[in-house]
């Protein structure tokens, strides 16, 4: 009976550290922010990951160019940071302390090995670094400090709606992008499935958040299988109609959780 009462105790000791592991607190690392684009963001649009129209594609003003430690050659696309001015290593009149501002990857900051890292080469390697455009930077900073020393980490990313698909390319070069990407943001693996065949096939990513894939497509029905850097899979079924044309894009009812 002893021997049972232990066991039992320790079954419940382990189920409250397991628990307790899972409520640990997400841990906030050290980075430094910049600012461009200008104050409406205008000068953000386009950028590394192809999203182009950032305010037409729903991420707004609420976006940074990632330097390349943190963009992971695209892998970071469309992935949501949460960000806010460190105020121990920040100057306090550069800071606005206890506020945070949600961004999500959208372009690449380059390094700039002409320069020095602690001056004017902010997104030189090893470097973490937000390039931020200028109405989230300005949520947490003073416009005249220019850069600030920040504490950020990765959040689940909220959006509205459905997953959405653009095409763009030419006949047997296929290029697909996904926007609109809740929870994990960013994508781990795409296949695709034409009408006329039962087999799903492969593609690779090409650059930033966009995949490919060869093979006469055009205008062929379309389905994707995609999975997300979280693990999660949606199939989206027919998502392309036929005779769809490149350069289209086409929304989905389906979304990440």
């Amino acid at each position: 009976m002893a021997r049972a009462i232990t066991a039992t105790l320790l079954m419940f000791a382990c189920c409250g550290l397991a628990v307790a592991a899972d409520k640990a607190p997400i841990k906030w690392l050290k980075a430094h922010a910049t600012f461009y684009g200008g104050a409406d963001a205008a000068g953000t649009m386009g950028g590394a990951c192809g999203y182009d129209n950032l305010y037409a594609e729903g991420y707004g003003t609420r976006t940074a160019a990632l330097s390349s430690v943190l963009f992971n050659d695209g892998v970071s696309c469309g992935q949501c940071y949460k960000i806010a001015c460190d105020r121990k290593r920040a100057d306090p009149a550069f800071c606005k302390p206890g506020v945070t501002v949600t961004i999500t990857a959208t372009n690449l900051c380059p390094p700039n090995d002409a320069l020095p890292n602690d001056n004017g080469g902010w997104c030189n390697l090893p470097r973490q670094h937000f390039d931020m455009a200028q109405p989230a930077w300005e949520k947490i900073g003073v416009y005249e400090g220019g850069i600030i020393p920040v504490m950020y980490q990765r959040v689940p990313c909220v959006r509205k709606g459905g997953v959405r698909f653009r095409i763009v390319g030419h006949d047997y070069f296929n290029l697909v992008i996904l926007m609109n990407v809740a929870v994990a943001g960013s994508i781990k693996s795409m296949d695709i499935k034409s009408s006329d065949s039962n087999d799903w096939l492969p593609m690779s990513r090409n650059w930033g958040a966009y995949w490919q894939c060869g093979g006469y497509l055009t205008g062929k029905i379309l389905s994707f299988r995609v999975t997300d850097t979280d693990g999660q899979t949606i199939v989206f079924n027919k998502i392309m109609p036929v005779g769809w044309k490149f350069g289209q894009t086409f929304a989905s009812k389906l979304q990440f959780k």
